[in-house]
């Protein structure tokens, strides 16, 4: 007998197996975190602190039968892109190595980045226009590095257009503000007066004149 088409048992389709869905990669690596901090609580403790170059190397080295070494670069990862990394390298503390001893300056870009994502990161969950903010770090970072203007914007200038314009905006403001620094000693030196009756005469705090002395480099009138 012929079956026809309609008398033929259909078939189920055989199920494609589902793959088991991997854990997100912060919840794998939270107890490498943990590790990290059993075994070093001053760099991962409550405060973090930036991290020696090479530290991953340090790591294995010291605990190589106890740290994986996929799992453990995934955890700094994750480390050193957590926003209180990110503040510890934007406030210019030192290095510190496995021991907790300073061992270098964190690098002008590095300071100059962290900054920078600080600041998207906050600007993304305010309505707030946090720019003056992040003009007057990025003038603190600058002045705080010791370069010169030149070699801190080859430094720090990237691919990134808007960060770039905000460095420019923080320099050309620091500019203006010590033009106008500039000017204030000018007058006052030349005012023959001393430093209460030049104040008193421009409704000014005596100390703002020596802040402008000292911004200067001048000796301040005591």
């Amino acid at each position: 007998m012929t079956l026809t088409p309609e008398a033929v048992p259909a078939t189920e389709p055989t199920p494609s197996p589902v793959p088991a869905k991997k854990p997100p990669r912060s919840a794998a690596v939270q107890p490498v975190l943990e590790q990290l901090f059993t075994l070093y609580p001053h760099l991962f403790g409550a405060e973090f602190l930036p991290l020696k170059l090479g530290i991953f190397q340090d790591l294995m080295q010291a605990h190589p039968e106890l740290l994986e070494r996929d799992a453990l670069k995934l955890a700094l990862g994750l480390h050193t892109r957590s926003t209180r990394y990110l503040q510890c390298v934007a406030a210019g503390k030192m290095r510190h190595d496995l021991q907790g001893l300073a061992t270098e300056s964190v690098a002008p870009e590095h300071v100059h980045h962290a900054i920078m994502e600080l600041f998207c990161r906050r600007q993304a969950r305010t309505p707030q226009d946090l720019g003056a903010k992040l003009r007057r770090q990025l003038i603190a970072a600058f002045e705080s590095s010791g370069l010169t203007r030149q070699d801190y914007l080859t430094l720090c200038h990237s691919n990134d257009a808007g960060a770039n314009l905000a460095l420019d905006e923080a320099l050309a403001e620091r500019d203006q503000h010590l033009a106008k620094q500039d000017a204030l000693v000018r007058t006052f030196e030349a005012s023959g007066k001393s430093l209460q009756e030049f104040a008193d005469m421009y409704g000014m705090d005596p100390r703002d004149v020596n802040a402008a002395l000292k911004s200067l480099g001048r000796d301040p009138v005591l």
